[in-house]
């Protein structure tokens, strides 16, 4: 795995400079209050090693989706509060990204100070990854530090483009989920075995065609295995289904057989008449859901299934929902598959997005190895794609 030769925050000399930094603080809010303070966590480490090298730090991160205009709805204020709370001193909050009041505060920063600009996606040029826009940006440091995996896929001014203009280094939530997820994927404990979940197969063909080459099982459960039902000739009724992807379906299943990987749908189904938590539900085999039902969680007997294999694991990839967990009454699959990766013992990753949103909020985030920080930036790594905010960091 190339990237594990990329330089980090402690390969270079961070003393004295002005040193940007690209954090993923995009964290949800509601009525200006921050819900979930992880990603801000995440980076503390990062944040903490520049302040106590005597480094002279501009944070900089997006939140949410303004669309390129500046809209205070979406402003990092409430995001400086927190920072600053972390580390026990104050971080200035600039009022804009690029322009006179940043440019100000960054040339009054003294050795250890942190400030933090305002959102980056402001302006649309930041995820044009427009040259001038970086240029500007990388004008008030001479370091630049990417700490932002959640963004790393995105060739963006403040994930990539800034690396033409400056020295460029990871910090350490990078080093970190390169480290676990590319020594997972490179050399395994076996058994390896991937979870696999989620709506759509679409969105995971790259990733369940790449673990074909390394895992010894795969699972599959969540709204994706119904497409994989369909297309070995089940009853599949109402559920979700990509009917443009059954052929594709069956030759996974047939890749699968010739590698000798052990692919495994699910044995039966959670159904629902609606979609919705108060539903009337069954369970009934997968291959014979009623026509007017559609299915909404894996069954008993498929968590059965499931459990034993990720018991017997030594390694654990997963990523994506089992079910439609928002709904109580359809979480119990996703749990029930939570709680073995937890009791399994195995090197478990769970891969960002909704799985780690599942783990977190079903209280199993402390018994796991890693979850990852980035949704799609994980699913790209495990496909073996080149993510351009890491790729652009410079080699030991």
């Amino acid at each position: 795995m190339a990237a594990l030769n990329k330089k980090t925050v402690e390969d270079i000399n961070v003393s004295g400079k002005k040193v940007i930094a690209r954090m993923d603080f995009n964290v949800p809010l509601k009525d200006g209050v921050i819900t979930d303070d992880k990603r801000i966590r995440e980076a503390m480490k990062t944040i903490k090693y520049l302040a106590d090298n005597g480094a002279k730090t501009i944070l900089v991160s997006h939140l949410g989706r303004p669309k390129g205009e500046f809209n205070m709805k979406y402003s990092l204020a409430p995001v400086a509060v927190r920072i600053s709370e972390l580390l026990g001193k104050p971080v200035t909050l600039a009022k804009d990204v690029i322009g006179e009041d940043a440019k100000k505060k960054a040339d009054a920063l003294k050795n250890g100070d942190v400030m933090l600009l305002e959102n980056v996606r402001f302006h649309a040029e930041e995820e044009l990854n427009d040259k001038a826009f970086s240029k500007e940006l990388a004008s008030m440091a001479e370091i630049f530090v990417n700490d932002a995996f959640g963004t790393a896929h995105r060739a963006h001014s403040s994930t990539a483009g800034l690396a033409d203009y400056l020295p460029a280094v990871c910090g350490y939530l990078i080093k970190k989920e390169i480290e676990i997820m590319g020594s997972a994927l490179s050399n395994p404990a076996r058994p390896f075995v991937a979870i696999l979940g989620g709506a759509k197969v679409s969105d995971k063909i790259g990733v369940i065609e790449s673990l074909l080459d390394k895992v010894d099982t795969i699972l599959i459960g969540g709204g994706m295995a119904y497409t994989f039902e369909k297309a070995k000739g089940y009853e599949i009724g109402k559920s979700i289904c990509e009917n443009d992807k059954l052929d594709l379906a069956n030759e996974l299943i047939e890749k699968a057989k010739s590698k000798k990987v052990k692919l495994l749908l699910p044995l039966d189904s959670v159904v629902a008449d609606e979609f919705k938590n108060e539903a009337e539900r069954k369970t009934v085999s997968c291959c014979n859901v009623p026509a007017d039902m559609m299915g909404m969680d894996i069954g008993e007997k498929t968590i059965e299934l499931f459990t034993k294999e990720i018991l017997s694991a030594k390694t654990i990839i997963w990523n994506g929902p089992m079910g439609v967990f928002e709904f109580e009454n359809f979480a119990n699959g996703t749990r029930q598959i939570a709680k073995a990766v937890a009791e399994s013992g195995a090197v478990s990753i769970i891969g960002g997005g909704d799985s780690a949103a599942a783990v977190e909020i079903l209280g199993f985030a402390d018994k796991v190895t890693h979850i990852s920080t980035g949704g799609g930036a994980s699913l790209e790594f495990l496909e073996g794609k080149v993510l351009p905010g890491i790729d652009v960091l410079e080699d030991k």
